[in-house]
């Protein structure tokens, strides 16, 4: 029973779950009374959740209010409707508002909708002081108190009959900014008042300007009074005083400074007044200066002043400016309309002027030295005058030029460059200098003692011509080097090794080789080389040819090889010929001595196996005779001596000598009777022989080894010679 009542609950409760079934249609927001509001109206953001059930029940709302994506409101309702309401609205509630809503686990979501709250509460300025002084400091607040940052605050100078000054402060954490103010001198009575903004979507929203805030301002001290004694038509020669003062409620910390345009001329502190006194001259019109200082706060008066002149300045005539030493120079000064006067003449000098004469005229023989800068000074009433300076120089004459070769040496190698030097040991600068090749003028160079000259165009030609004028602004004139005759070296090109005999030398013989340029200067060094492991220097030679001839003595084995030859000159480039291969082999009669030695060999060796085998004919009868003679051939070959494996190619019918790079040199046999000094020389010689039961393919080998002795006076070297014959060979 409590088992069916389990069942029917079970599907009642499905029965009920499935019957609770709903959707979000969509979530609408909107605002009232519309989405722009004036700053300090009520409004309200509504929040709309359309559902659809399947059947009547009640849900639980749970509804979130954005702006810009920050949370701002929530609440939870039974009703499908929800509202935020702003009893006051401001401009920081601007912004973009969305709505949320849960119910029962699923969600919806509203589009966004921009509210613009137009307007700015009135901000509100506070200062500091009511009262102040020059060269103090105001200090101001702005607030703005019913909005939320980040706001700008614009601060305000407002100043009779002049725009008002501003100044910009952003704050990002607060609602309030203060600014200070310096008082500056000429400040009287101050307004300030400032005002707010903020950005929005459409741009930037303002506030009201603040209450406007008045501050008064005192003077230390008042601005300075500026006078000149005589005030006016003051001459050269004339005293000048001048007066500066002021009026200050305190004297402490006052500082009257008297100035000409930036210089200084007098300063006095704490005192009312300054006094300054000067002999005019016409350098002294101009412009002057009283300020006076007291901390922060500065005040100027200005005069301008203005001095007659009482005589021009003097002028320096010099007879010449240029001139040769020894030659006479006369300088005048003088004053037009003014011949009464006080004149001396000076040299400038980097240590102070000197005075050569005090009079207006000066004659003098000049010498290089003299060479400078003078100038005349005149005096009337105490008043001095100087003319410009009047440049002079004096020349000595260049001495005769010497043109050389940079390097030193007079000689450049074919298609390189070649620079040159001009100099001349005397001779008042600047000194123009000119290069010449051949005829032509190449290039003109102004300098003190010396000047340079790249050539960079050489040819074959080009062996001399050279030659430098040097000149100045002395009279005598030009001056000429001697010609400089340079000699072009040729660089080697092709060198090439040839050798008679070519290929194949004998034994004992003479090369010659032949080393050979297509082109280069003289002389030429060649030198031939062997080509080994490492480069065998055999023979080096300088000749004043494009060619050389190197004869080689008595060729041995051991000079087999490779050969190759360098020849350089002076243009220091070394050219190596493609090498060529020498082979040093037996002469004619050494190979016949050779040859008649073998064949002496086998003949004996032939004599000796005839008489074995007739030996052996007449003890065999009948059939054992035939099988003696058919193991005659087996019987050789395993009593022969054989040769070594390590042996290399054996040809038939051709004699092979192996020679171990030693010369093979005839035996005296006039000196037969001393054999105990000779060398004995081994010849192994290989002997195939017939049998005389079979055919002739049958071949054995025989090892005979033949003692080959010289002499003490002989210069033979020992030799160890390998003949292979055929079996027909006698």
């Amino acid at each position: 029973m409590y088992l069916n009542l389990l069942v029917i609950f079970l599907q009642c409760s499905e029965l009920y779950a499935q019957g609770k079934v709903f959707t979000f249609n969509r979530v609408e927001i909107k605002v009232e009374p519309s989405d722009k509001v004036k700053n300090g109206a009520p409004m309200s953001i509504i929040c709309h959740a359309d559902i659809s059930k399947n059947t009547y029940f009640q849900l639980k709302h749970n509804f979130t209010f954005l702006k810009d994506g920050k949370l701002v409101f929530m609440t939870m309702s039974d009703k499908e409707d929800a509202r935020y309401a702003i009893p006051v609205a401001k401009s920081s509630d601007t912004g973009e508002y969305e709505c949320r809503v849960n119910a029962d686990g699923k969600m919806g979501f509203s589009k966004t909708i921009y509210v613009w709250v137009a307007g700015m509460t009135k901000p509100i300025l506070t200062a500091d002081k009511k009262e102040v002084s020059e060269g103090e400091t105001v200090k101001l607040r702005c607030e703005l108190p019913e909005e939320v940052p980040p706001l700008e605050f614009i601060f305000r100078k407002i100043k009779t009959n002049s725009e008002p000054i501003e100044k910009r402060v952003p704050e990002q954490n607060q609602n309030f900014s203060e600014m200070e103010y310096y008082v500056e001198a000429g400040d009287n009575i101050l307004q300030f008042d400032c005002f707010g903004k903020r950005q929005v979507k459409s741009g930037w929203e303002s506030s009201q300007h603040s209450n406007k805030t008045l501050v008064t301002v005192k003077e230390p001290f008042i601005k300075p009074t500026l006078i000149t004694k005589p005030s006016n038509n003051i001459t050269e020669g004339d005293q000048i005083e001048f007066e500066c003062s002021t009026v200050a409620a305190q004297m402490h910390g006052i500082e009257i400074i008297f100035q000409k345009n930036r210089t200084i001329l007098n300063s006095v502190r704490d005192k009312k007044f300054l006094r300054y006194s000067i002999l005019a001259t016409q350098e002294d019109s101009g412009e002057y200066l009283c300020k006076v200082e007291q901390g922060a706060v500065s005040k100027t008066t200005k005069r301008n002043v203005f001095v007659s002149e009482l005589f021009p300045r003097p002028t320096l005539y010099a007879s010449m400016t240029q001139l040769d030493e020894s030659k006479d120079l006369i300088l005048n000064c003088s004053i037009n309309g003014l011949r009464r006067a006080n004149f001396s003449i000076l040299r400038k000098s980097s240590s102070g002027d000197i005075l050569l004469k005090k009079s207006r005229i000066l004659a003098i023989k000049v010498n290089v030295n003299d060479t400078g800068s003078y100038t005349c000074k005149a005096e009337v009433k105490g008043i001095t005058k100087e003319s410009k300076p009047v440049r002079i120089s004096v020349y000595a004459p260049v001495s005769k030029p010497t043109l050389s070769v940079v390097s030193g040496s007079p000689e450049v190698v074919l298609g390189k460059p070649l620079q040159l030097i001009c100099h001349s040991v005397m001779g008042t600068p600047p000194i123009t200098f000119t290069f010449y090749k051949g005829d032509e003028i190449k290039k003109n160079v102004t300098n003190d003692t010396y000047a340079t000259f790249l050539d960079e165009d050489i040819g074959l030609s080009d062996n001399g011509g050279y030659k430098c004028d040097a000149r100045n602004n002395h009279s005598s004139g030009v001056k000429t080097s001697n010609i400089l005759n340079v000699t072009v070296i040729v660089p080697i090109r092709d060198a090439s090794l040839g050798s008679v005999p070519y290929g194949e030398v004998e034994v004992g013989s003479d090369t010659a080789f032949l080393c050979s340029v297509k082109e280069g200067s003289w002389p030429i060094d060649f030198k031939f080389f062997k080509k080994t492991d490492h480069e065998v220097l055999l023979h080096e030679v300088r000749e004043y040819s494009d060619r050389t001839i190197w004869h080689k003595k008595t060729m041995k084995r051991k000079d087999t090889g490779t050969y190759y030859c360098v020849a350089s000159n002076r243009a220091s480039v070394n050219v190596r010929s493609r090498p060529i291969t020498i082979s040093v082999i037996l002469a004619a009669w050494q190979k016949g001595v050779i040859a008649a030695f073998v064949l002496t060999a086998m003949a004996g060796a032939g004599a000796v196996a005839l008489w074995w085998f007739l030996r052996k004919k007449k003890k065999a009868k009948g059939p054992s005779m035939e099988m003696s003679g058919s193991a005659l051939a087996p019987n050789l070959a395993s009593e022969k001596l054989t040769r070594p494996p390590s042996d290399g190619n054996y040809y038939s019918g051709s004699g092979y000598i192996e020679d171990n790079e030693n010369h093979m040199k005839s035996t005296d046999e006039s000196k037969g009777p001393d054999l105990e000094s000779a060398e004995v020389d081994y010849t192994e010689v290989e002997v195939s022989t017939l049998d005389p039961h079979r055919a002739p393919e049958q071949k054995g080998t025989e090892t005979v080894y033949s003692e080959i002795r010289k002499t003490n006076n002989d210069s033979m070297e020992n030799r160890h010679s390998r003949i292979y014959g055929h079996p027909d060979a006698t």
